[in-house]
């Protein structure tokens, strides 16, 4: 497997407070990594980090062997946990900006991921509810066909049938042999099937990293969770 993107030794700190202390990570091409914590953990810093968003006070990032700049912001795709959208524009108007802003959007499988997703062109974010928001994030994301993509709580706060729907979209959509993904989130029992492997953040530090299947054979990954997030 290539190694798409490492994390050496990466440490941020707001304002005298840490965020993340030495984080160490890899990822594969075609892994989806389920980044794992509480709130306050870690795991939105260290994203941003990842798609240049932030810098980190040390360390080093590498995507595809080459060191984080503005040149491989093109290889990102970077789902925020917060609104993204103008209120009053059109779902068709927000596919053609990013049809017409990013080189590799591939149109055809937006409209696609739309339909499946329950969402209309004509609608407009201040008429939808926070579900179908996160859905219409999730469609301009996975639309993406760039090799990192990042998706920052993507299931917290929305209602089951959303979150459901998401996980089957990142399921069926994912370019396994092209893409990796990092999906942060705390909704860990729901999403837990889609992950290759699991990095556990408590407090800025990694305290668990493994591969899915052989931590939900152990259980040890269910017992660890709920003694972190306890």
């Amino acid at each position: 497997m290539t190694m798409l993107l490492k994390v050496e030794n990466v440490s941020k700190c707001y304002f005298g407070k840490t965020a993340l202390t030495n984080i160490n990570y890899s990822l594969e091409k075609g892994k989806i990594t389920g980044l794992l914590g509480p709130n306050g953990s870690g795991k939105s810093t260290l994203l941003k980090i990842i798609a240049g968003l932030i810098p980190c006070d040390s360390g080093n990032i590498y995507i595809d062997e080459k060191p984080l700049s503005y040149r491989t912001k093109a290889d990102v795709a970077y789902l925020p946990e917060v609104d993204i959208f103008p209120p009053n524009i059109k779902v068709k108007e927000i596919l053609a900006f990013y049809n017409k802003v990013f080189q590799d959007f591939n149109f055809k499988k937006a409209k696609k991921l739309l339909n499946e997703l329950g969402l209309q062109e004509s609608l407009t974010p201040n008429t939808m509810s926070k579900g179908m928001r996160t859905r219409l994030k999730v469609v301009v994301t996975l639309a993406r066909e760039c090799p990192l993509l990042l998706l920052d709580e993507p299931l917290s706060g929305i209602d089951p049938l959303s979150r459901d729907q998401i996980i089957k979209a990142i399921a069926r959509e994912f370019a396994s042999e092209h893409q990796s993904i990092i999906l942060s989130t705390h909704e860990v029992f729901e999403s837990e099937g889609l992950f290759d492997e699991i990095i556990l953040l408590n407090q800025g530090s990694i305290c668990l990293r493994g591969d899915a299947e052989q931590l939900r054979e152990s259980s040890s990954l269910r017992k660890l969770l709920e003694e972190v997030y306890r």
